[in-house]
């Protein structure tokens, strides 16, 4: 009987972490801060090829400034709530995925609301979520609104994802956007300077409960959007 018992736990532990490991490309694993990769395969080395300006002259590229600052969310585990709010910031440790984004740039010294809030009071009919009635206080925190700032904006890049191919990868560096619309919800997130073995960059983004750096191959939306900023 306790032989029985052995083997059963040890069955079930297997498949717990197994299931941990597998699912979504470790999904679960990376959410709450544990990065593991797959043992058995190769490293695939990718060179970087990020903007190396620091206009705000604190020896940091900006790109990376970026990255940095939107990893602070994923260390203070900004808490995943949607909310209005007058003035148009959420406080410090709460958040959703539109957060992630102006809050990485701030790091680069880049004010995301400001420049949203002018083109919007200027093109208004080519944001979807303002329907022709600008409101400062949410339109930059809008997924569909930020796709169509960064469209018109920043260099627009490929939106396949090709683990294993160096060429394919070299186009996703850190401090890009990552734009995800048609799928269960829309999503945005910034790619990090992290990478899997298999050359996959991981992202940062904010999805409940709290914000986290994942695998972009985990997130099973299609990618509809990948920009890059004019630094």
């Amino acid at each position: 009987m306790k032989k029985k018992l052995i083997t059963f736990f040890s069955v079930s532990l297997i498949g717990i972490l197994s299931f941990l490991f597998f699912f979504r490309d470790g999904l679960i694993l990376d959410h709450i801060g544990i990065h593991v990769g797959n043992p058995f395969s190769r490293t695939v080395e990718v060179p970087s090829d990020f903007s190396k300006k620091d206009n705000n002259g604190n020896d940091t590229p900006d790109p990376l400034d970026i990255v940095q600052t939107a990893r602070g969310e994923v260390e203070r585990r900004t808490s995943y709530k949607s909310t209005y709010y007058d003035g148009g910031y959420p406080p410090e440790e709460e958040g959703v995925c539109t957060d992630v984004i102006w809050r990485g740039f701030h790091g680069a010294d880049i004010n995301l609301k400001d420049l949203m809030d002018k083109d919007i009071a200027q093109n208004v009919k080519l944001y979807p979520r303002v329907e022709g009635n600008p409101d400062p206080n949410i339109d930059f925190r809008r997924v569909p609104n930020q796709d169509v700032f960064f469209k018109r904006f920043a260099e627009s890049l490929t939106t396949e994802l090709i683990p294993h191919d160096v060429e394919n990868l070299k186009s996703w560096q850190p401090g890009d956007i990552v734009v995800f619309l048609g799928g269960e919800y829309d999503h945005v997130g910034i790619v990090s300077d992290r990478r899997a073995k298999d050359g996959t960059p991981y992202i940062i983004h904010n999805t409940y409960p709290f914000a986290a750096e994942v695998k972009l191959s985990s997130y099973q939306s299609p990618i509809t959007g990948h920009y890059r900023w004019k630094y």
